[in-house]
Parts: structure tokens; C-alpha cells; sequence
């Protein structure tokens, strides 16, 4: 029984962890494009999409308040957006989305990750070649012919899509995201979370124990609290 308790203790602990970084991610880019454009998500496209993001995840609408607010005051500090490039163990591509008020701290700490794990940090461009920024809608699945829906969205740049049980993925170029987030929100789709992501132009597969070396580079860039994202191009 009370290994039973610890397991689902764990698990909880876990859920609420993942939830609470989804938070601050969520929360960065609410500050980040209030700072930028506004606090009025309706002059304001990208503080709309993080808004709507927040909702995605269950963010509390007075968390997504206090976080605008937050961000409107002349005291808070502006956060830069940086992307570090670096190769993992075994030659995989590792692209770090990062929100920081302290670059010279954020790239000390990456640096001594990837180094910690077998890896090494590189110059810009040194592996962004190798992964294309795209929109990446997720969608509650519409109650509409999928087949036509596909063909509808592809005036608007759709690219790619891909289903997962009640979720449908609408895949755009990078020029054409804002004009798939307005045909969306016109077409009253329920849009869970709207992003651009770095998607990888070809995978490597690894062995099941080089994998594994790759998962725990991830997991602890992950853990840094400056991190937003992290892309890699293993298969």
C-alpha cells in the first residue's frame, strides 16, 4: 500500500511540476509581448497568441492578469530572447529556446550542460541550418470533414497536418503563421495553442542507450529555469 501511495505521490508532484513550468514559460511570453507591442491583446497579435497559449494549459485568468500587469510596470525587467545551438553526445543538433534577464548567467549555465553531458556549445548558425521555423497550430478536432478542412486551410499556408486522437495539427511556414492564426480565429476554430517551432529538416536514429544520453541532456536544459524550449533532431 505504501508503495502504491508513493508512486501516485510522484506522479502527482510530477503533473504539477510540468504544470508550473508551463506557467512561466507561459508567462515569459506574455511579459515579453507586452513589453514589446501593449498591453491590449487586441492591438497586440503576439500577446493574443501567448494569452491563448496560457489558456491551452490551464494557466488561471488571474495568473495571466497579474502577469500582464506585472509586465507593464516600468520596474519589471525587460527579458531578452536568445537561441544557443550545440551538438549533443553522438552528433545530434540541439536548438535552446531561452527568456532571460541575464544572458552572461544563462549561457554559462547552458555551456555547462552540454559540456557536463558530452556535448558542446557552438556558434549561431552552427546548427540552425538543419532545422526549419514553422507554425505549429494544435486544434480540438473540428466537427467538419477532415479531407475538407485540409483542403480549406492550405489557401491559407497550411503545409502539413497530423492527427492524435482529439487534437488536430495544422503545420504553416514561418511567413504565413500569422495568416493562418487570423483564418483560424475567423473560422472560430477552438485553437489550443498557436507557436512557432524550430522543426528538424531530417532525423537520426540512435541505439536505445545513446538515446537515453540525449534524454538527459534535455531533461536537465529543461530544468533551467531561463530555458523556454528545446528542439533536437533525433528520431
Amino acid at each position: 500500500m505504501g508503495r502504491i501511495f508513493e508512486k501516485r505521490k510522484y506522479k502527482m508532484f510530477a503533473r504539477f511540476d510540468k504544470m508550473a513550468k508551463a506557467f512561466t514559460r507561459y508567462g515569459k511570453e506574455i511579459a515579453i509581448a507586452v513589453k514589446l507591442s501593449g498591453p491590449d491583446p487586441n492591438l497586440n497579435p503576439r500577446l493574443r497568441t501567448a494569452i491563448q497559449n496560457a489558456k491551452g494549459v490551464n494557466m488561471p485568468k488571474d495568473r495571466i492578469d497579474a502577469a500582464i500587469k506585472r509586465a507593464s510596470s516600468k520596474d519589471e525587467k525587460d527579458l531578452q530572447e536568445v537561441l544557443y545551438e550545440g551538438y549533443g553526445p553522438h552528433g545530434i543538433g540541439i536548438l535552446v529556446e531561452c527568456a532571460t534577464d541575464n544572458p552572461t548567467r544563462t549561457v554559462a549555465n547552458i555551456r555547462m550542460y552540454f559540456t557536463k553531458f558530452g556535448g558542446s556549445l557552438g556558434a549561431s548558425g552552427s546548427v540552425g541550418f538543419s532545422f526549419e521555423r514553422k507554425g505549429v497550430f494544435k486544434l480540438e478536432t473540428p466537427t467538419v470533414d477532415l479531407e475538407e478542412l485540409e483542403l480549406e486551410l492550405i489557401d491559407y499556408g497550411a503545409d502539413d497536418f497530423a492527427v492524435d486522437e482529439n487534437e488536430i495539427y495544422v503545420y504553416t511556414s514561418f511567413a504565413d503563421f500569422t495568416k493562418m492564426q487570423k483564418a483560424l480565429e475567423e473560422k472560430q476554430f477552438n485553437i489550443i495553442t498557436a507557436e512557432l517551432q524550430y522543426v528538424p529538416k531530417t532525423s537520426t536514429q540512435l541505439s536505445e542507450e545513446h538515446e537515453e544520453d540525449i534524454l538527459k541532456l534535455i531533461a536537465i536544459i529543461e530544468e533551467d529555469e531561463d530555458v523556454q524550449n528545446v528542439y533536437h533532431n533525433m528520431k
